[in-house]
């Protein structure tokens, strides 16, 4: 095996960024600059078996999926990863990914097996945005089992200086003189959002109360909170205890 070769043609066809390292007998790791979400490396080693060369991650994909509790061999996550492997031709042996080098196209299979394994690794983004969607729909079901129906609105916008509704607020409890604007926060990008909204009514002019349920509080980036801390009066660092305060909290506001 010509390393050199291989590693020119590596960087010809994938990036210029990638290194042969011979660790072994056979047995080579290809280190690239692409990570997971994380920022740890994707593992790639090229490796020869019966006289044939191929890619494999000797299992740390899915061993790296599992970090997060995401069971790959289940529903949708499973169906989405089989069609993966299918679509770039990569063999998963009892969880440890591989692609082979077909007529000497190193480049070309390294190509390949990088595509693949960065698709499989985007289901641990969708599993994440499912639990986001979840913290939403539990939101919205504490606030409809705590408040009569009469007394609140979801994805309230205001008819008046927002008809476009580019300013909603997820839950408007309207039976004060000041209503409650509360919301629900999963992740920065929604404190961001919440924090333009809140400053937007405050240039309507308009009276209102704002509180906030956190998905998790202490995943929110610090300055990102302190910005929102400005605009918000009470603040729920979780569901659960929101659950076990919002009763007490709401009793407490002026009518």
């Amino acid at each position: 095996m010509n390393i050199e070769r291989i590693e020119k043609e590596f960087k010809a066809k994938v990036c210029d960024r990638i290194q042969l390292l011979p660790e072994g007998k056979e047995r080579l790791i290809v280190s690239t600059p692409f990570t997971f979400e994380d920022g740890d490396h994707l593992c790639i080693l090229l490796k020869k078996s019966e006289n044939r060369w191929y890619f494999t991650d000797e299992g740390h994909t899915f061993m790296h999926l599992s970090y997060d509790d995401l069971d790959v061999d289940k529903g949708t996550r499973r169906k989405i990863i089989d069609t993966v492997l299918g679509t770039y031709q990569i063999q998963n042996a009892e969880g440890e990914l591989r692609c082979l080098v077909e007529n000497g196209d190193f480049g070309d299979a390294l190509f390949t097996f990088v595509q693949g394994i960065i698709k499989i690794t985007d289901v641990a983004y969708l599993r994440r945005e499912r639990l986001r969607s979840l913290f939403m729909e539990e939101f919205r079901s504490f606030l409809e089992e705590s408040i009569p129906a009469e007394r609140y609105t979801f994805n309230y916008r205001d008819p008046q200086h927002d008809p476009e509704g580019k300013y909603t607020v997820d839950c408007r409890i309207n039976s004060r003189r000041r209503p409650l604007f509360l919301f629900g926060i999963p992740n920065d990008d929604k404190c961001r959002d919440v924090t333009i909204t809140c400053l937007q009514f405050e240039k309507f002019e308009v009276p209102f109360i704002v509180a906030a349920v956190f998905e998790n509080q202490e995943e929110i980036n610090r300055k990102v909170l302190a910005r929102f801390s400005d605009v918000c009066e009470r603040q729920f660092p979780s569901l659960q205890s929101a659950k076990e305060r919002f009763d007490k909290y709401l009793a407490n506001l002026p009518e």
